[in-house]
């Protein structure tokens, strides 16, 4: 006598053992995320189908999504009208050194927080957390005077050292330390290792997770920045990709599609940034302990 069992397939059982089914609440959860999707999605294909349309009919009425030809008028026109290059590569060089300077300095913050111990230590983090609650336009009028008598006005450092210490991301890696295992450095300790020594063979390894997202955050913040590069250049040959595609813009007037190419060519590097660094992001949150507050 035999005996047939049948085997369910990963396809039955979802690839773990039990079949998964579409309850209210997960068919709920997709519909809201292809709300949010959406939501996030068709602004940008709004703004990418009015760049590629003829100037005449991004204004004209009903409105379409496509015009009668596609055509790159527009983008040829706002890379003629200013030096982009420049702008681009002032960017670039901004966003990278604020971004390796703030996750310098807020990592060995949050470790000096979370690792020592000196007077006035709670008063001084006290202190940094509260900055989280201070909006970054109060400070624009004393940062300003202060870069005027340094005379950093119209250089690199004038932009970068203002944003270079970032409350939020000392929180975020303070709150990340305090999950490393103290024992780990103990053990370093006992070997003859100094403080300097854990930090960087140590510590700095096991929180490549969150660091990699502050560096992130960092650069996407510091790359969309407008405000501060704004009023602290003002020669053409330093602005940053932001203040200086305003410029054009002013210069040219209201032009739908050459504003729509604008912004366009503006997004781009951070499309493409989260693009290959997602998992990254998803993976510094999920470490930092923030993912459920």
């Amino acid at each position: 006598m035999s005996t047939t069992v049948t085997v369910p397939t990963p396809t039955e059982t979802g690839g773990g053992g039990r079949r998964r089914r579409w309850t209210p609440g997960r068919i709920a959860l997709l519909l809201a995320a292809l709300v949010l999707t959406a939501a996030w999605l068709l602004p940008l294909a709004w703004a990418v189908a009015t760049s590629l349309k003829p100037e005449s009919e991004t204004t004209g009425t009903p409105l379409a999504w496509i015009g009668s030809r596609v055509t790159f008028d527009a983008y040829t026109k706002v890379w003629e009208s200013g030096e982009l290059t420049r702008w681009f590569l002032n960017s670039a060089y901004i966003s990278l050194m604020t971004t390796a300077l703030t996750v310098l300095t807020c990592a060995m913050a949050a470790y000096g927080f979370t690792r020592t111990d000196f007077r006035g230590r709670r008063l001084l983090h006290g202190l940094v957390l509260a900055g989280i609650m201070v909006p970054p336009q109060v400070l624009i009028a004393p940062l300003f005077r202060e870069m005027v008598q340094l005379g950093l006005v119209d250089t690199y450092w004038g932009v970068i050292l203002p944003q270079v210490a970032v409350p939020a991301m000392v929180f975020i890696l303070v709150k990340f330390f305090d999950g490393v295992p103290r024992e780990l450095e103990e053990a370093a300790f006992v070997d003859g290792a100094g403080r300097w020594r854990v930090f960087w063979t140590i510590v700095v390894p096991l929180s490549r997770p969150v660091l990699a997202a502050v560096a992130i955050f960092t650069f996407i913040s510091t790359w969309n920045n407008f405000l501060w590069p704004f009023l602290v250049t003002t020669d053409p040959n330093g602005m940053t990709l932001p203040v200086g595609l305003v410029n054009v813009q002013s210069s040219f007037g209201v032009r739908y599609a050459q504003i729509m190419a604008s912004l366009v060519i503006a997004g781009l590097p951070l499309l493409v940034v989260f693009a290959l660094f997602q998992r990254q992001i998803v993976r510094g949150i999920a470490h930092t302990g923030l993912a459920g507050q």
